[in-house]
């Protein structure tokens, strides 16, 4: 899509949007945390109406209640759930419609579903409103127990048009695949439900998908034990740019079970169905994410076959008006440096300040790399200006470390500030280094984007590394409870860095820029597979310091309970096409 396209569909938007809102007005939504008892149907599906009504009386507008309310969720086998599955619409969308006609009012709820025409089960979410029930969700990224029972969804993700707004429906699992989330966006979500039964990682991935997406997420989880399994409350509804609007209490352990039901509520306001983040839909690259169709798993000759031991360095300073001046915060910044395999500079790490059109200055910016990656035996990967066939690219150039360039990338997702010199590259490559493993980089912007770390997770990139000149502009810190964590994410994680981590399984390096004309926010960081359970620590440096932050870790993690290679063999890449079409 051409610049003149793209701001032509982005006038179409804020048209429809315009006439959109005349007729809304804000309401409030509901994370209804409910605790279903495991083989009492029929008793589930009561007490949840009456938590229900409680809130329809209140004047409530949407209730979203968690995954499997009416059953339960550790059943071992079709025999074991046979006697509580419904039908959609069926007993409990007939019981919860009762409600929603009385009181002019919307419920989304998790319900293990009997297809009656095949007899399939699935693990699904019925959403039910005025008219009575509206439609259903098959989760499409099933977890474990109830692969054990439930077929993989088939129906991708629906979005339903409400009197409310555009309504789509992920299910707990999902939120690990950026796909699910996105799916609801392009086709047009304004809220998305999300039943869940959460021990961590679905739930920490929300404000990631708030901010993505531009959409309200109402999340509704358990907040006690079951055969074991302990789910951690922390129900929370999302704003469209990632704001914690409301978070239940974090339910630490199964000494601290709560068994009632509880209501976390929030105001949602349609003006904000329009936003920054939701425009940023209109920039999508859909030409470039064609990798996001491949399923190359679980044979894959192409990826690496051993893990590596990496040291890297993420060097954080204050940007100059001169190349030299930068240059000479760089050298100072290395100095104290040693025993170090990758070292990532900000973006265009040479030019500074400028205002206007930069000059093209890649090949003095290769030449330093150079010359510090034989001074001190890295890669290194530096930001600069490339000018080809006459056009001014934003770069960034991996430099190996005997000094030889290994290859360059080209930001493909321009700021509104690089349009107006630079050209967008049209690939997002990996490179192979000795001694470290596949490297992908993206640059700035790119990272608003999640579809850039999908393609990079399918190219089975063992290391991303992000050039940064982050002020606020995009993204923010992390706002959810951070005690949900093994391992407590720094006080100034930056969210979407942390999305390009966890989205591709790669350990990620992002080198921004500090303090200066506009207030870089610096928080240079190490972003990492999964703290959440323990396997590692994400490192973040400081917002208003120059430094130099090291780092170690190890590429792979084939013996986790989640890696890159289980992120591959279980993604839905039949269900992935419109996000892919132009």
């Amino acid at each position: 899509m051409t610049s003149a396209q793209q701001s032509k569909m982005i006038s179409r938007l804020k048209t429809y949007y315009a006439d959109r809102q005349k007729s809304y007005t804000s309401f409030q939504a509901a994370a209804l945390q409910f605790n279903p008892v495991m083989h009492d149907r029929d008793g589930n599906v009561k007490n949840l109406c009456a938590e229900i009504e409680k809130l329809f009386e209140q004047g409530i507008k949407l209730v979203v209640a968690p995954e499997m309310s009416t059953t339960g969720y550790g059943y071992q086998s079709r025999e074991d759930i046979a006697p509580y599955v419904d039908t959609l619409p069926g007993h409990a969308t007939d019981a919860i419609s009762a409600l929603t006609k009385k009181y002019h009012a919307y419920v989304v709820f998790g319900v293990a579903e009997k297809d009656a025409k095949t007899d399939i089960y699935y693990n699904s979410a019925a959403l039910v409103g005025p008219e009575g029930y509206i439609g259903t969700y098959r989760k499409t990224h099933q977890w474990e127990t109830e692969e054990h029972w439930a077929a993989w969804g088939d129906k991708g993700v629906p979005v339903f048009a409400t009197e409310l707004g555009n309504i789509a429906i992920n299910v707990c699992m999902d939120a690990a695949y950026f796909e699910s989330a996105r799916l609801a966006a392009v086709n047009g979500a304004d809220i998305l439900a999300f039943p869940t039964n959460s021990s961590a990682q679905a739930v920490s991935a929300l404000p990631a998908r708030a901010m993505q997406n531009g959409m309200y997420i109402v999340s509704a989880n358990r907040s006690n034990t079951e055969l074991g399994f302990h789910m951690i409350g922390s129900s929370a509804v999302w704003s469209p740019t990632g704001k914690k609007l409301v978070e239940a209490p974090l339910i630490a352990s199964e000494k601290e079970d709560v068994d009632a039901a509880a209501a976390y509520i929030a105001t949602i306001d349609p003006a904000q169905y329009q936003n920054a983040n939701k425009a940023l839909l209109m920039q999508r690259r859909p030409e470039l994410y064609q990798n996001l169709m491949l399923r190359v798993g679980p044979w894959d000759y192409t990826k690496s076959a051993e893990s590596k031991h990496v040291n890297a360095v993420a060097l954080q300073y204050t940007p100059q008006g001169s190349e030299e001046q930068n240059k000479a915060s760089i050298q100072k910044l290395m100095e104290n440096i040693s025993d170090v395999d990758l070292v990532v500079l900000p973006e265009l790490s040479l030019i500074g300040t400028f205002s206007g059109t930069p000059k093209a200055d890649a090949k003095q910016a290769t030449e330093f790399a150079s010359s510090l990656a034989v001074k001190y035996g890295t890669a290194v990967i530096i930001g600069a200006v490339e000018e080809k066939d006459g056009k001014l690219y934003n770069a960034s150039v991996l430099v190996d470390a005997a000094g030889k360039v290994a290859g360059t990338y080209y930001k493909t997702h321009l700021s509104e500030s690089d349009r107006k010199w630079a050209t967008a590259g049209d690939d997002i490559p990996v490179f192979s280094v000795d001694g470290i493993g596949k490297i992908g980089m993206l640059i700035g912007d790119d990272v608003c984007f999640p579809e850039t770390a999908g393609v990079l997770a399918t190219k089975r990139a063992d290391v991303i590394a992000i050039p940064s000149a982050w002020y606020g502009q995009y993204g923010g810190f992390f706002e959810i409870n951070n005690k949900l964590s093994a391992n407590p994410f720094p006080a100034n994680a930056m969210v979407l860095w942390d999305a390009v981590s966890e989205g591709a399984q790669a350990y990620t390096i992002t080198a921004n820029f500090v303090g200066g004309e506009k207030g870089y926010l610096g928080s240079s960081a190490l972003n990492t597979l999964d703290p959440l359970y323990g396997l590692d620590q994400p490192l973040a440096a400081s917002k208003t310091e120059e430094q130099a932050l090291s780092m170690s870790f190890d590429t792979l993690q084939s013996s986790w309970w989640y890696n890159q290679e289980m992120l591959i063999n279980s993604r839905r890449c039949d269900y992935y096409k419109p996000l892919v079409a132009d």
